[in-house]
């Protein structure tokens, strides 16, 4: 997968790594990016929310979360980041957790991925994970519809210029 190695510039305006997700332009609705950053300006993870409700809030979040990134480190029972995001976004404020885990074998291009299906109190989310060749750990939290195994073949890397600043 070389699509999914990390990027090196001597001065990096976003992150370090390939981001992982939807292209934009190939789903309705608005899209969203925020960046994750440390205290030395690094790039901690990258997150794309996807409004595909028409204004009502956000449908998906995608996060991709490099080695190291504190958002990666969570005691036992909690969510992923990106489900913590997606229910602020919708202002759900009922307590959630996560239950239980369930690796299922998917195939993305000619590339196996391990994805961990995440089962989360709030039974309308669902929340999956893999991990990338390059370390990067990619979550997808989607808001009342299932995640699918068509949707991993709509996954791709985004353009470095999306995250640059300027």
């Amino acid at each position: 997968m070389s699509f999914l190695r990390r990027r090196s510039a001597a001065t990096p305006t976003g992150p370090d790594f390939d981001v992982l997700a939807m292209d934009p332009a190939d789903w309705p609705g608005n899209l969203g990016a925020g960046l994750l950053p440390a205290a030395d300006g690094s790039c901690q993870g990258v997150f794309l929310r996807y409004d595909l409700f028409g204004g009502r809030g956000p449908a998906m979040v995608i996060g991709n979360l490099p080695e190291g990134s504190p958002a990666r480190e969570l005691p036992d029972g909690q969510v992923p980041f990106e489900v913590a995001q997606l229910l602020a976004a919708l202002g759900h404020e009922e307590p959630v957790e996560a239950l239980e885990t369930e690796d299922t074998p998917v195939m993305h291009e000619d590339n196996l991925l391990i994805v961990r299906r995440i089962k989360i109190s709030e039974s309308r989310v669902s929340c999956v994970q893999f991990d990338r060749s390059d370390g990067v750990l990619v979550t997808i939290a989607s808001w009342d519809r299932p995640i699918t195994d068509d949707l991993y073949q709509l996954l791709k890397p985004l353009p470095a210029e999306m995250f640059q600043q300027g």
